[in-house]
């Protein structure tokens, strides 16, 4: 925390600095103002002086406008630091409702996104996310739900290496929160890819051609070789061939308008990757995408800004009409933007899919940095699935959590059971969220942990639907059909609480003991929570099911949990007291 605490005070004091330097740039740009009006007042008459300081003064005006324009954009950057570190300082403090939630990626679906708190409110999502751009967070929300086991160690040093990288993390995340188009950049990236060139081959040099001639044209008004109507003439010739295009160059003109804000804003982004050293091999490959043998990704896009700000100098009227009738100032322009698109088009939409990717491992290397006592899993191909120390969820207050030890070997089931609210639904979400945590690359909350990569399935949250008429019952046996299915293609860790609670209780009994036999023959590894005592008894009949317990005990008429899993069954149930402790019964 005291990084962030030291952060604020130095961007504060810049800035300070920072306005200071815009205060002093509007006076420079007013006594430029002042200045240019007395020369003009000073020299009027006279042509040639008065003509120069306007030239002059023009220039040096957009020049000092270009400055406070940047000026400006380093003060909303600081700005953004400032609250960026103050946010950092929030959520570590347990403060982060105000966040993006992230629901809706909650997809009852997917093998595990709704039942472990991954997205919602308070939510594991709403505490990790710190993207500005919308693309990047459904790409951090797709890194969540991947349940993908390949490449773990490399995730692991990529994370570890932008954890270190603060400056480079903040400055990227301050630049992301400035970014602000109309349209999304993924449209503009498919636009680029269905793009059909419309200016012919011969337009490609005949513009040029047309304004040298142009020239000779005025030249020869000035020497009264011709007079204003053949200049009229000429100028109506170079409106009708400009003409013939009207309509694809409008159509050009129009989606350029609505590129260039991304093009422009996403260079910024390019060039923090681009400049940015990276030693980890995943964020090498992922800086790959952005360098070009001839010149950098964030020149290419500038370059691209700058002719599509060339070819909206039509949309002035009386200056397009001259430009047009002159210089064919659509076509001339209309070419360079064309021949950019299809030598880079198709390269935009995976720079763009960097910067997306970066932004969403800049919460990872985040989330990494503001737990450095969490352990990266040592990564293991035999032995047990997971061997964790001191494991807690970590969302909850370290300074109340419970810790426990989990061992999980190859072919374990663990049967849990226990009192209400003892601790047992908290416990599944802890080992289903460390496998997600483990699977992404990140360090998770306990003191050890050794791990054997395995996807996750879980079922948890079973709901019924009255849109579809399908009864809890059915949905509950929907998921569990869904297990079995993706269990024949793959293996997976399995956690379930309490199946089949849409059914009596003899009829829950038998059918979860049949279930569990089946997950058994396919050589399952999981957990199951169950209220049901008689499940309990498979353990007898299979060597590689084990018993544990939460429970609850009773002092001075108040219920005490110590929230720690011990092996065995539990005897204490709680619920009669509870219906007497609340009134609801006598």
């Amino acid at each position: 925390m005291q990084t962030y605490i030291e952060a604020i005070k130095k961007f504060e004091l810049q800035l300070k600095h920072q306005k200071k330097k815009l205060l002093i740039s509007s006076l420079i740009r007013l006594a430029v103002f002042l200045s240019l009006a007395y020369a003009i007042y000073s020299f009027w008459g006279e042509a040639k002086w008065v003509l120069g300081c306007i030239v002059v003064g023009i220039a040096l005006f957009v020049f000092l406008v270009n400055r406070h324009t940047n000026l400006k954009h380093q003060k909303a950057k600081l700005q953004n630091l400032i609250a960026l570190n103050q946010n950092e300082i929030k959520v570590l403090n347990r403060d982060f409702a105000h966040q993006e939630t992230g629901k809706e990626y909650l997809d009852q679906t997917h093998e595990y996104a709704h039942d472990i708190d991954l997205f919602g409110e308070r939510s594991f999502f709403q505490y990790l996310n710190r993207t500005s751009l919308k693309s990047a967070e459904r790409k951090l929300a797709e890194i969540l739900t991947s349940n993908n086991i390949q490449r773990i160690e490399e995730k692991q040093s990529a994370i570890q290496e932008l954890a270190e990288k603060v400056e480079f993390r903040q400055s990227f995340s301050a630049e992301a929160q400035l970014v602000n188009t109309e349209t999304s950049p993924e449209k503009v990236a498919s636009s680029l890819l269905d793009y059909k060139a419309f200016v012919p081959k011969i337009m490609r040099w005949f513009p040029f051609v047309f304004s040298g001639l142009s020239v000779v044209v005025f030249i020869l008004l000035f020497l009264d070789i011709i007079g204003l109507s053949q200049l009229l003439l000429w100028f109506v010739l170079g409106l009708a061939i400009t003409g013939v295009f009207i309509g694809k160059t409008q159509k050009l003109s129009s989606f350029a308008n609505q590129a260039q804000s991304i093009f422009q804003q996403y260079s910024n982004l390019v060039k923090h990757i681009e400049n940015q050293h990276f030693s980890s091999v995943l964020l090498q490959e992922f800086q790959a995408d952005v360098k070009t043998d001839n010149a950098s990704s964030s020149q290419l896009m500038h370059q691209f800004s700058k002719r599509i700000d060339a070819l909206e100098q039509r949309n002035n009227f009386l200056l397009g009409f001259v430009l047009n009738g002159f210089l064919l100032w659509d076509l001339q322009k209309s070419h360079p933007i064309e021949k950019w698109i299809k030598e880079h088009g198709n390269k935009y939409q995976r720079w763009i899919e960097v910067v997306h990717l970066f932004e969403a491992y800049n919460s990872l290397g985040n989330f990494a940095y503001n737990h450095p006592t969490y352990t990266y899993p040592q990564l293991q191909n035999e032995g047990n699935i997971l061997s964790a120390q001191q494991a807690v969820h970590p969302l909850i207050d370290p300074a109340t959590a419970v810790k426990n030890d989990v061992e999980i070997g190859p072919d374990n089931f663990l049967i849990i059971t226990g009192a209400n609210m003892a601790g047992k639904s908290t416990f599944l979400r802890t080992v289903a969220l460390q496998i997600v945590m483990a699977n992404v690359g990140f360090p998770v909350c306990a003191s050890s942990v050794k791990y054997q990569p395995i996807q996750l399935i879980t079922s948890m949250r079973t709901m019924d639907s009255l849109a579809d008429e399908a009864s809890y019952f059915f949905a509950e046996l929907s998921r569990l059909k869904f297990i079995v299915e993706r269990l024949k293609q793959s293996t997976y860790f399995i956690v379930l609480d309490e199946i089949l609670k849409g059914t009596n209780s003899t009829d829950k009994a038998n059918g979860s003991k049949d279930f569990l036999k089946k997950l058994l023959r396919y050589q399952s590894v999981g957990v199951i929570a169950t209220h049901d005592l008689s499940l309990c008894e498979i353990a007898e009949d299979y060597p590689q099911v084990k018993n544990f317990y939460f429970d609850a005990n009773i002092y001075n008429d108040e219920l005490d949990f110590d929230y720690l899993m011990k092996p065995g069954i539990c005897k204490n149930m709680n619920a009669s007291f509870l219906l007497r402790k609340m009134g609801i019964v006598d």
